[in-house]
């Protein structure tokens, strides 16, 4: 199915010149996957909990694969650990739900499978090469509270190799997020910019790392937009350590800014339809999961479970955690 959406082609105005825009001119992925066909890396940023946005990045997927196959997809979403269960899902060797649990997908990321569900299927179906860019859970969490100077050695060991300099306008953009979602304070925005430059740099060099040992290689990374917004995010920072031309998509979900990409897609929201909530609060311990509680005449609830119940299989699967009840469910 041809999916059809607004293309914007950003660029900068000349000094005193005004640009303009046509929203009312649509086209279809493959006239943008013909304007990326030169691009050794392309870029698609996400709201992760937009639905369009993930429907736009399969439709630009298939429309690349259409055009010039061979090319990996690289994820935000998947940690290095996780590896070894993204080439086990591509191969065949295991179904979905062996693939969720082994690659800790309810533990690293928290967002609605089935918006990503399509994606991966598709490299699946196509044998497109999955590549985990995310660095290790917890990491940007530990800095934000520490900084890196307080990190622990073992925390030290999971840092990329190579910091590059964040720079005015990365600061300024980090400190207009920082001050409407993070809080306030010199030390904790420092705090702040050293976690977000450690994620990008640390994406970028699983990125680079991937590309560097295939000459010939092509990548499409997938990420939140924040992490590419005016380059200077995870594009600037591949290109610095392989040099690979590149090209920035985003999915807009706010202000447009000439400076922001190279290419931006205008979509309507395109909702899923309501998850099913099984009401209860779950607690992991000694192997198992167990009932911390249940909302008051919730599904859990209303089929008779208990405060304190101790879930042992789902349907024949084994339970040990609340990330295998998400998985079976």
């Amino acid at each position: 199915m041809t999916r059809w959406f607004a293309l914007v082609m950003l660029c900068l105005p000349m000094a005193g010149q005004v640009g303009v825009v046509e929203l009312k001119k649509v086209a279809a992925m493959d006239a943008l996957a013909a304007e990326l066909n030169s691009k050794r890396v392309v870029f698609v940023g996400e709201t992760h909990d937009r639905n369009d946005h993930h429907q736009n990045q399969l439709a630009l997927i298939q429309a690349l694969q259409r055009r010039r196959p061979g090319f990996a997809i690289g994820m935000e979403y998947f940690q290095a650990s996780a590896q070894l269960a993204l080439d086990a899902y591509i191969a065949g060797r295991i179904d979905e739900q062996q693939f969720l649990h082994d690659s800790e997908y309810y533990v690293s990321w928290t967002f609605d499978y089935r918006m990503y569900a399509p994606i991966l299927r598709f490299a699946r179906e196509q044998h497109i090469p999955l590549v985990a860019l995310n660095v290790k859970t917890g990491l940007t969490s530990e800095i934000s509270k520490k900084g890196i100077q307080g990190l622990s050695a073992e925390w030290r060991r999971a840092m990329p190799r190579e910091l590059g300099p964040t720079g005015e306008a990365y600061r300024a953009r980090l400190k207009k997020s920082y001050e409407q979602h993070e809080g306030s304070g010199p030390e904790g925005f420092e705090h702040f910019v050293e976690a977000q430059l450690v994620w990008d740099e640390g994406m970028a060099e699983s990125a680079a790392a991937y590309l560097k040992q295939r000459a010939q290689s092509r990548m499409v990374v997938l990420a939140g937009s924040g992490h590419m917004m005016n380059r200077d995010g995870i594009p600037e920072r591949l290109a610095r350590r392989t040099g690979a031309l590149y090209a920035v998509v985003l999915n807009n979900d706010g202000d447009v800014m000439p400076s922001m990409a190279d290419y931006l897609l205008l979509s309507e929201e395109a909702r899923l339809a309501p998850a099913g909530i099984l009401g209860a609060r779950l607690q992991d311990g000694d192997g198992k999961c167990s009932i911390s509680g249940l909302t008051k005449g919730g599904a859990g609830e209303t089929a008779g479970l208990k405060k304190d119940d101790v879930f042992v299989e789902i349907q024949g699967q084994g339970i040990r955690s609340a990330a295998d009840v998400k998985v079976a469910l």
